[in-house]
């Protein structure tokens, strides 16, 4: 064959728009309208026909242990991206879903509509925060610690903002290969334990530190350590975080969350119950509060009705998987 089959280029430029790009009328005019069939696979699909035939770069990504966490949040993140009425406007995720050579689905499964949905509030909250600090410091610095894949600053970048991604070596390389940045956007390849990143922040128009999936893969002392970290160089500032309560770390320890096809969850050694969440505050005395943010709210039985009553009854409040707080500094 001497080039692509017919439909091949509109199928990525579907793709690239965030609609499916299997679903057209018989016709052969492109459907413009919402993705009919919410399922990855499509975009698989397409991966694999483009691939056969060099229509599109694909991009190996080979990771393991905590790192390779980033894409099983991306796959659920595109997933949740392309349902009919979907929480999260998230485009660019389908896209590095069908970008990327990964065995997607044979290590992870069939993506699962409830926990898709339950990362996409996640994410959501988290954008809402960056959001609310944009409005009030328009040209300030977000500093993301350890976003991985995570396509944030094409949702809420607001065209002043500064945005510093600090990153684990083995993700800055593959976020700079999947995510080339702007004049606004620095990868800088180091730990966020390691407290020399905070010397590469503008601390002039403000400051919103993100941790996103990171806390929970840490032990204690270095959550303790890194939160203090931030409060002392950044007065004034805030971080937003999310964590799991101990009973999803304990399960994490005994190896019990795995999938069908053996990904085994990564332990995640610090787990933080909501009755917990004030005793952040003593990590530095330059803390003044912390507060839970609650997730927007969803779909369907459970994330439209049952999980933001969940938030809300002391003897529940443990019973979902994740919450989000955000630690203000004085």
């Amino acid at each position: 064959m001497d080039g692509p089959p017919e439909g091949l280029t509109d199928d990525i430029a579907d793709m690239k728009e965030g609609r499916d790009p299997l679903v057209r009328p018989s016709s052969g005019a492109l459907y413009k309208g919402p993705i009919q069939v919410p399922t990855v696979a499509r975009c698989l699909q397409v991966r694999a026909r483009a691939q056969e035939h060099k229509e599109t770069r694909v991009t190996s990504v080979e990771l393991s242990g905590v790192p390779e966490t980033l894409l099983w949040n991306l796959y659920h993140r595109a997933f949740e991206a392309a349902q009919p009425r979907p929480v999260l406007d998230d485009p660019k995720a389908v896209e590095l879903v069908a970008r990327i050579g990964y065995p997607f689905e044979e290590t992870f499964g069939a993506p699962n509509p409830l926990l898709a949905q339950g990362q996409a509030l996640r994410v959501r909250t988290f954008d809402d925060a960056v959001r609310d600090f944009l409005a009030a410091h328009p040209d300030g610095t977000v500093v993301t610690l350890a976003e991985g894949l995570e396509t944030q600053f094409w949702r809420v970048d607001n065209g002043r903002a500064q945005w510093l991604s600090v990153e684990l070596p083995e993700t800055a390389e593959v976020r700079q290969a999947l995510l080339p940045g702007g004049e606004r956007q620095r990868v800088l390849a180091r730990s966020a334990l390691d407290l020399t990143w905070r010397d590469e922040v503008d601390t002039s128009r403000g400051v919103l530190i993100t941790a996103q999936g990171l806390l929970m893969y840490l032990r204690p002392p270095e959550v303790r350590e890194l939160i203090a970290g931030c409060a002392e160089r950044f007065g004034g500032g805030a971080l937003v975080f999310d964590a799991v309560p101990r009973w999803f770390s304990e399960r994490t320890r005994r190896g019990e969350m795995r999938t069908k096809q053996g990904y085994v969850t990564p332990v995640m050694p610090w787990g933080l119950d909501a009755g917990e969440l004030d005793t952040v505050r003593t990590a530095h005395p330059a803390i003044r509060d912390v507060r839970e943010l609650p997730l927007p709210r969803g779909r369907g039985a459970y994330y439209g009705a049952l999980s933001p009553l969940l938030g809300k009854v002391p003897g529940l409040r443990n019973v979902r998987p994740t919450m989000t707080a955000i630690a203000r500094f004085k």
